[in-house]
């Protein structure tokens, strides 16, 4: 829909947006392990004010099984409002929700509505035929269009890449890269907007995530180790900066909000020489791309029997950082270690030196630790995918990484829950806790807030 104003919840500025009243409600994807169920898209009251805050207050189930709902995002969001934009007056109104497995891409409205009502369902076969590609993961807003990654190509292995779907119909337009040079796995996806610069991290291709952690392929050192920094203009390759090859899975991206910057953080899973995990700044070295390891995050010693199968010969609990989130304010930095059930909150007002500020435990391999709402209840899984308020002031969790990678680290059951933390002093909110029977056997896994939030939007304006 065509507005004659821009959407109220597109922001200028990363001021702006953390000057915006504070959202109401929370979107997390879940899905069902089994693949018996239909995934769904849950909706929870994020309103302290209301009676049902904490709760669970929408819920749609999808049309097929077997998707594995993981990320998703808005159609629209702040970068409409950027001078190269050709649709400022779009709505930041629909979830474009992929199935990792299926490859299908649903297309859910929101507007007027405490459960999103399904508009579009892209079949597998028009991603793989138009673009190329399957198992799309990530998706952001664009100026010029939705920008959805995939770890796979269109009946074989990859390469993995970018398909672009277009704003108003969400018709697939096609593959994004003009020339992708070396790159072919891929993962994560985000931009220096005003600067021209796209930054893509890697995973592995689908055999590689699908069943589970491959342990040949990890000690193999064959999963993405490398960032790629391209012309987003032109939609060209420019250059390639390995890690290491020690430096297994890097996953999610976090460029500065401030568009006057170009750095950002990257996370890394494992280093497969200590089983630690870290944080890597990149940042412009006169005309090329560098990156710096600015935090290692140790592995913690555990005894072989509190161990899954797959941690038993290390005897050792990995961090397993398997997300990361800026604040829109650039000021802290928060990693979720899914491994020891640890979210950290690092104030990184210099990237290059960041401080750790606080801790949270909540479940993990060895831990189990509970939720003050619920102290009796050891919890599985561990903080995983985090989102942060547009103000910075609340961080919201969920426990479960990937099907498969779930049984195998908690191969008693990773449970289901979901937690929030107010920073300002860096404490769990007893009143927000929905687990358990609350997701109705479902697992959640990623978290869109209403009006936007941390990772959903680039800004144009300083």
């Amino acid at each position: 829909m065509t507005l004659w104003k821009p959407d109220p919840t597109f922001y200028p500025s990363p001021r702006d947006a953390a000057a915006a009243p504070a959202e109401k409600l929370a979107y997390v994807a879940a899905f069902d392990r089994s693949a018996n169920r239909p995934d769904a898209l849950t909706v929870l009251d994020t309103d302290p004010e209301s009676a049902s805050y904490g709760a669970i207050v929408g819920w749609t189930d999808l049309p097929y099984t077997g998707d594995e709902l993981h990320h998703f995002g808005w159609n629209a969001c702040s970068s409409a409002l950027c001078p190269s934009a050709p649709h400022p007056h779009l709505e930041r109104r629909y979830l474009i929700v992929p199935g990792l497995r299926s490859s299908r891409i649903y297309v859910y409205d929101t507007k007027d509505l405490v459960s999103p009502e399904l508009v579009k369902v892209i079949e597998a076969e028009d991603l793989g035929k138009r673009a190329g590609y399957s198992r799309p993961h990530t998706v952001h807003c664009g100026p010029e269009g939705l920008y959805v990654s995939a770890l796979g190509g269109y009946g074989e292995e990859g390469p993995g890449g970018i398909a672009v779907l277009d704003h108003t119909s969400f018709e697939v337009l096609g593959r994004w890269e003009s020339d992708r040079g070396p790159q072919y796995l891929a993962y994560d996806f985000w931009w220096h907007i005003n600067h021209d610069v796209m930054v893509t991290s890697e995973w592995g291709t689908p055999s590689m995530i699908e069943d589970g952690v491959v342990g040949e392929s990890l000690l193999g050192r064959q999963y993405g180790h490398r960032l790629h920094f391209w012309d987003l203009r032109r939609r060209r390759h420019v250059q390639e900066v390995d890690l290491g090859d020690q430096y297994q899975m890097v996953l999610e991206l976090r460029p500065a909000h401030d568009p006057r910057k170009k750095y950002g953080f990257a996370g890394v899973v494992t280093n497969v020489e200590d089983l630690s995990a870290s944080i890597w700044v990149w940042y412009e070295e006169g005309s090329r791309w560098a990156v710096r390891k600015v935090v290692d995050i140790p592995a913690e010693p555990a005894a072989a029997d509190d161990l899954p199968d797959v941690l038993k010969p290390f005897g050792a609990v990995p961090p397993l950082v398997t997300d990361i989130d800026l604040s829109v304010d650039d000021m802290y930095l928060y990693v979720s270690c899914w491994g020891t059930g640890v979210l950290k909150q690092y104030d990184v007002s210099d990237p290059f030196k960041p401080v750790e500020t606080g801790s949270i435990h909540l479940g993990g391999v060895v831990r189990r630790t509970s939720h003050p709402a619920a102290p009796s209840e050891r919890l599985s899984g561990g903080p995983q995918m985090i989102e942060v308020s547009r103000d910075g002031r609340r961080v919201y969790m969920t426990n479960s990484l990937y099907g498969s990678w779930d049984d195998q680290f908690y191969p008693d059951g990773v449970g289901a829950w979901m937690a929030k933390v107010d920073t300002a002093g860096f404490t769990l909110d007893e009143r927000f806790f929905p687990h358990g029977d609350d997701f109705r056997g479902l697992r959640p896994h990623q978290t869109r807030l209403q009006g936007g939030d941390a990772s959903s939007d680039s800004y144009c304006y300083p």
